[in-house]
């Protein structure tokens, strides 16, 4: 069972026909993802871990490229494990049984989301009253820089709606002008881009599709005065200065505010300083995530990009295939030159490439000695 925000998952173990054991869990959707794909990231966060792997993995909808999750779960188990999609008889109608279990939860969940709202209200109120803000910060948007030795800079944009964190509204941007590590053009061009983005939507009106054209209650950014004084700069060359600007420096956790020489401290233990940090806290979780991500792909580039014939389309589908870089190096030559889609030269060029041998002259088909026979 899911919405756009959250999804429930049960897994129930099955012996002989009879039930062992089970497993509830409500999974967070970070950014919009389709039934199939949800199912196919559960798999491997229940299996990639020391989770028994069984023969058989029943699921409401096959995940995508159902074959690449057998591999992956074969993998685990060291046997053929297939995953399938009951049709009949009592697998379908204990399917059934699951999925109702999974629709209580869910909905005892969203209880308990509904019984803390007069906390979250209370939270907002406090965060008004500390910031001198006109209205409780209903929407409030909160800003982070990652980046690593100056490369692959990435900005987040996480968004809060009533104290809860609302994923569709969530962003990523990889940082286009700033060389080196320079976080204040980074956040300069991170927020310049979305209130861009927000007067262009609100001038073509708040139609399906244009998520830019709600503007914040509050804007958060992480850090000290020199963050916030690009944010306010930001704001004012595009006339936005009548929006709430406050950064949240993490080494005393200060907050501060436009026209204040110092820093306004809540205290510690207030539900405005927790919402806070929780809404800091999750964009930097966003933007390291994001970071690390982009960091994988440069990496596997950079494997596979000096294979002679190995272009895009190709790496694409390899790794698609084998899961990844390393179980590629898994791969006998005799696997690659298995694949029918791909010529046989490049297979003995991408071998070679992969366990240190010479590519330079595989273009015409020769095969590479290994490594430890090369002179």
């Amino acid at each position: 069972m899911e919405d756009e925000l959250e999804a429930s998952v049960q897994v129930f173990k099955v012996r002989r026909g009879r039930m062992v054991g089970r497993k509830g869990m409500t999974v967070d959707k970070v950014e919009h993802v389709t039934t199939p794909a949800l199912v196919g990231r559960v798999i491997e966060q229940l299996y990639g871990a020391d989770e028994e792997v069984p023969k058989q993995v029943l699921v409401p909808q096959l995940p995508d490229d159902p074959p690449l999750y057998e591999r992956f779960l074969a993998d685990a188990r060291g046997s053929k494990v297939a995953v399938r999609v009951p049709q009949r008889g009592d697998k379908r109608l204990f399917m059934e049984t699951v999925t109702h279990n999974a629709q209580e939860a869910f909905n005892r969940h969203k209880l308990k989301r509904a019984s803390d709202h007069n906390a979250r209200a209370r939270a907002l109120t406090a965060l008004q009253g500390e910031l001198d803000l006109p209205e409780a910060p209903l929407r409030i948007e909160c800003y982070d820089i990652s980046n690593l030795q100056g490369t692959e800079i990435v900005g987040s944009m996480v968004v809060m709606e009533d104290g809860l964190a609302k994923r569709s509204d969530y962003r990523r941007f990889k940082v286009r002008t700033t060389d080196g590590q320079d976080d204040f053009a980074a956040m300069e061009e991170v927020l310049t881009r979305r209130f861009q983005n927000y007067l262009r939507d609100r001038d073509e009106g708040a139609r399906r599709g244009k998520r830019f054209a709600y503007p914040p209650n509050l804007i958060v950014v992480d850090g000290g005065k020199g963050q916030l004084g690009v944010a306010v700069r930001v704001l004012e060359d595009l006339g936005l200065e009548d929006l709430a600007v406050v950064s949240l420096a993490k080494r005393f956790e200060e907050v501060y505010v436009p026209g204040r020489g110092e820093p306004v401290r809540i205290p510690r233990d207030s539900e405005a300083l927790y919402l806070l940090q929780a809404v800091r806290d999750e964009a930097h979780r966003f933007a390291i995530e994001y970071h690390r991500k982009l960091r994988g792909r440069t990496m596997t580039r950079s494997v596979l990009d000096d294979v002679p014939g190995l272009g895009e389309k190709r790496r694409t589908r390899l790794l698609k295939e084998f899961g990844s870089v390393k179980r590629l190096r898994e791969a006998t030559e005799d696997d690659l030159l298995g694949l029918g889609w791909l010529p046989d030269s490049v297979g003995r060029a991408l071998y070679a490439h992969l366990h240190g041998g010479d590519v330079s002259s595989l273009a015409a088909g020769d095969t590479p000695r290994p490594p430890s026979e090369q002179e």
